[in-house]
């Protein structure tokens, strides 16, 4: 038993490590960062209709829920399109520091989607995110667009996190993913559609990099990464595994520094700023799990 519990960590690092591996490959994929995600939501919808089809799962739900559904798949296209974006006008350091503001978001958030009232210490919190924020940009100025598209990656995320977690209540998370997939998919399309830049022979003329690159993306990154969390979840509790993914942009960022030193040589300031973000971040989630614990205790006895 203790074996397979400690396989499930070892299994989650793996997919939290992925998770971080991920801003990587939006560097080294040379094409723009919406064509990236047109490309990655629709193979990743490919591969998880292939494990729907052979896992026999069911996906018919109500019109309404799918309208629902389809709102998220535009959060999260919108979401990975700006997060993309950060990377391509500064470099992976600066998105994911940004990116681990969406605690900061998540805490006002949750309050209003589940309609519970502010916790002290998320607002206290949330003031040392701003302070992390503005050490990094006292020095890393000139990568103003990326911080802005960073942050607004940062606020989608939590947005459709928070918005999941409310789906996960009626819906498997097949369910959820396979019509948010579709609908990120026809979203894009539309927007290349009239706006008039994609779908054209160069827009279709990928390098054989980018299509390694993608299909590691959209297949290991995406989908499996998806089908994997879902199962670790089985054996590790929820709060352990959100505690985990924090840990996601310590791991991109000591990858970045190791795969492109130049890029991601960044200044002191950045560091103390990113250092507080991220602590704040990995505090906030170890106060939440032990909250719950002692609710549990307190609801058993």
């Amino acid at each position: 038993m203790l074996n397979d519990k400690l396989k499930n960590y070892g299994h989650l690092h793996v997919l939290v490590f992925i998770a971080g591996f991920t801003a990587i490959l939006g560097q080294l994929i040379s094409i723009e960062a919406v064509s990236l995600v047109w490309y990655r939501m629709l193979l990743a919808l490919i591969f998880m209709g292939v494990y729907v089809y052979f896992s026999k799962a069911k996906i018919r739900i109500s019109f309404q829920s799918i309208l629902k559904l389809g709102f998220a798949g535009i959060v999260i296209a919108l979401h990975w399109i700006t997060f993309f974006g950060a990377i391509k006008v500064s470099n992976i350091s600066i998105t994911l520091a940004m990116f681990s503001t969406g605690a900061f978001f998540a805490s006002f958030i949750e309050p209003l989607i589940y309609k519970r009232k502010l916790i002290g210490y998320e607002i206290l919190f949330g003031i040392l995110v701003i302070i992390g924020v503005f050490i990094i940009t006292q020095s890393e100025l000139h990568y103003w667009l990326g911080i802005i598209l960073g942050i607004i990656s940062a606020f989608l995320s939590s947005l459709f996190a928070v918005l999941n977690g409310k789906f996960l209540e009626k819906h498997s998370a097949t369910v959820i993913s396979f019509y948010e997939f579709i609908s990120g998919v026809l979203f894009i399309s539309l927007y290349l559609l009239f706006s008039g830049t994609g779908f054209t022979p160069e827009f279709f003329a990928l390098h054989l990099s980018d299509i390694i690159y993608l299909l590691i993306l959209a297949s290991v990154c995406t989908a499996y990464a998806f089908i994997a969390s879902v199962y670790v979840m089985r054996y590790i509790s929820p709060y352990t595994v959100v505690l985990t993914y924090n840990l996601e942009p310590i791991y991109g960022i000591i990858l970045a520094v190791i795969i492109f030193p130049e890029k991601e040589k960044m200044s002191t300031n950045f560091y103390i700023g990113a250092a507080i973000i991220i602590g704040v971040v990995l505090f906030n989630g170890i106060l939440k799990n032990s909250r719950k614990k002692r609710q549990k205790r307190a609801i058993s006895t």
